[in-house]
């Protein structure tokens, strides 16, 4: 179907527009051009914008529904580092063409992950052009609750969710033609999954945090700087997930673990006094925190061997990922 069977009106009450019936926060829904909002008295807002492009981010031939929900994961993942709970998104796509059984799958997938995290779509803007999503996020926590990348202090533990480095295999599986959609390490990476409950659980105990996107020693990096502190890892305490150990040697796996990136798992300072509690509290979410490392003075980090010393994490503008 060509872009001028399908006005933008009725592709947008026909695929992604859906009322969220029923929820006093939200004063005027979409369809009046402009949402309004009522947040919980006595908590601040967290905002986040994230903007994936066709090629770049995401490889143009992923189904659409596993596109929309990525790019939804990808953009809740900063309010999660924060501690924050979505609430509202809105969402700008821009299409070449008006497809519509694709255009269903794609708001299929947006509003699956959206409702099963309580984020009302409340607005957004469709366009003709490049394949691209524009997210905007908006969450609530307690005021002056907020985990920023600043707060790491020496002696804290440093401590990752999950097993990072699987969506970078992923990629590489699909960039080599791989196509076994529920194979794992494919699902990883076109299927990222916030860790909602996880951020919450942290907040109080964790002294500082990050998502990891760009790689773990890229965001790890970012955190050090933004707390201006060092860091000395223990490589053999890394989490190692088993379809990497299936089929890399082991100096493969930890560049994986280590330089990939889209995993959106949480990276996390903590004081000792808190790191037990906090593998308590995300033991109940069926989520493993791994302890990998300390906060030091100065500032690098340490415990990398030296073939391990140059590796980066992604740059929009350094190479092309999807």
């Amino acid at each position: 179907m060509s872009s001028a069977a399908l006005s933008e009106f009725a592709l947008i009450s026909r695929y992604l527009a859906r009322p969220a019936s029923g929820r006093a926060d939200i004063v005027v829904d979409n369809g009046d051009d402009c949402a309004v909002i009522a947040p919980t008295p006595g908590h601040q807002l967290a905002i986040s914008v994230d903007t994936s492009v066709v090629d770049v981010h995401f490889p143009g031939s992923a189904p659409p529904a596993a596109i929309s929900e990525a790019m939804l994961a990808v953009a809740l993942s900063a309010l999660v580092y924060k501690g924050a709970r979505a609430r509202w998104c809105t969402l700008a796509l821009t299409l070449p063409e008006t497809d519509p059984d694709w255009l269903a799958a794609l708001g299929e997938g947006f509003h699956a992950l959206a409702e099963r995290c309580g984020c009302a779509l409340i607005g957004g803007d469709v366009t003709r052009g490049t394949l691209s999503l524009g997210v905007t996020v908006h969450g609530e926590l307690p005021a002056g609750s907020a985990l920023t990348r600043a707060g790491a202090r020496v002696g804290d533990w440093i401590a990752v969710t999950g097993y990072p480095g699987r969506a970078a295999e992923g990629l590489a599986r699909w960039q080599q033609g791989e196509r076994d959609l529920a194979h794992p390490l494919l699902d990883a990476y076109l299927r990222p999954q916030p860790r909602l409950a996880a951020g919450e659980a942290l907040r109080g105990l964790a002294s500082a945090a990050i998502d990891i996107s760009d790689g773990l020693l890229a965001d790890l990096g970012h955190l050090l700087r933004a707390s201006n502190v060092g860091a000395q890892l223990d490589l053999a305490a890394l989490p190692l997930a088993t379809p990497l150990r299936a089929t890399l040697d082991a100096d493969q796996v930890q560049r994986r673990v280590l330089a990939g990136g889209d995993d959106y798992e949480l990276l996390v300072t903590l004081p000792q006094a808190q790191l037990e509690r906090a593998q308590q509290q995300l033991a109940v979410l069926h989520l493993p925190l791994t302890p990998i490392g300390r906060i030091v003075a100065g500032e690098g980090i340490g415990g990398l061997p030296e073939a391990f010393a140059g590796l980066d994490g992604w740059d929009h503008f350094a190479e092309r990922r999807a």
